[in-house]
């Protein structure tokens, strides 16, 4: 909650304007060697040539606090600032729309696309939903109350004004938000349904990954059986905790990984590229919690669908 508190204030007093619906980034300057900004740019952002940086500082796109130009012979001085843009070389387009289910002056839900991010990071900036959202609806301090993984499409809530965001994020933190996924994966005669599903879930050896392990229980989902034809079936997921990649961990601990999950139970290599024909098979059907600011329930539903059972055989 501190933290978009201050992600807010951060954009209010930014240098910079939103564009496109992407904030702008800001470096901090430590005391240091350095005799001019570029020699400090070079070494702080090294995956970056020094013939783009030369190029991004001629064009004046890095500027400080009080929004000035700086150029590559510009004397470094240390405790200030340096504002930018996060740029992403040839930013594939996600070919999905984004939809908004509802829009009031608190809340903005949205029914997110299979493989769009929820908000910006690593090789995705303009193609998330926050910017898209923020670009569409104008509103620079939109943000989000809760994630997606990229590859999971369905209802997502975001806040339009910063004084109520708390009291909505605190509905996540205390798990006092009733949520329902939908997933598609193989059929398993042995394992006796409804059930509940419980372990200890940590990251992995790299951020992308996460693993069970031993220890006291941090996630738990109850899984219902939908529909069943041959050996593919439909599921209901009710997780009541909110760890990364939860459902897709729990299923493949089950030995029923959800159809198209590209991370289990064997990942892909990461610079994989997407293949928009055969999306994971997993969707955030519905939120339901009862609104804190107003006493009021609510409930948000998906309108996008999963592969129809009859389909998969010949989809894949």
């Amino acid at each position: 909650m501190k933290r978009s508190m201050r992600r807010v204030q951060l954009m209010k007093t930014a240098p910079l304007p939103m564009r496109q619906g992407v904030a702008p980034s800001r470096v901090y300057l430590p005391p240091g060697p350095w005799a001019t900004v570029f020699d400090f740019l070079q070494e702080r952002f090294p995956a970056l040539s020094a013939q783009q940086l030369l190029v991004r500082l001629k064009q004046g796109d890095i500027v400080d606090a009080q929004g000035l130009p700086q150029s590559p012979d510009t004397p470094y001085l240390a405790g200030g600032w340096l504002w930018y843009y996060r740029k992403v070389e040839q930013e594939r387009k996600v070919p999905f729309s984004l939809k908004i289910l509802y829009h009031d002056e608190r809340l903005v839900v949205i029914d997110k696309p299979h493989f769009l991010a929820s908000v910006p990071g690593g090789q995705y900036v303009q193609e998330t939903a926050l910017s898209r959202l923020r670009h569409l609806l104008q509103q620079p301090l939109l943000t989000p109350i809760h994630r997606l993984d990229r590859e999971t499409a369905g209802v997502m809530v975001f806040c339009v004004d910063p004084a109520s965001r708390g009291a909505y994020q605190s509905l996540f933190q205390s798990r006092a938000v009733q949520k329902e996924y939908e997933a598609l994966a193989a059929f398993r005669s042995t394992l006796p349904l409804p059930c509940c599903y419980r372990s200890r879930i940590e990251h992995g050896q790299t951020r992308f990954f996460m693993q069970e392990v031993a220890g006291s229980p941090n996630s738990e989902t109850f899984i219902s059986l939908l529909a069943r034809k041959g050996r593919w079936a439909h599921y209901l997921l009710r997780p009541t905790s909110g760890r990364k990649h939860q459902l897709r961990v729990h299923l493949n601990a089950l030995k029923i990984p959800i159809l198209n999950d590209r991370f289990y139970p064997k990942p892909l290599p990461i610079d994989t590229p997407d293949d928009f024909n055969r999306p994971l098979q997993l969707l955030a059907r519905a939120l339901e919690f009862t609104d804190p600011i107003t006493g009021q329930r609510r409930r948000f539903e998906s309108k996008r669908h999963l592969w129809p059972l009859e389909s998969i055989n010949q989809r894949l």
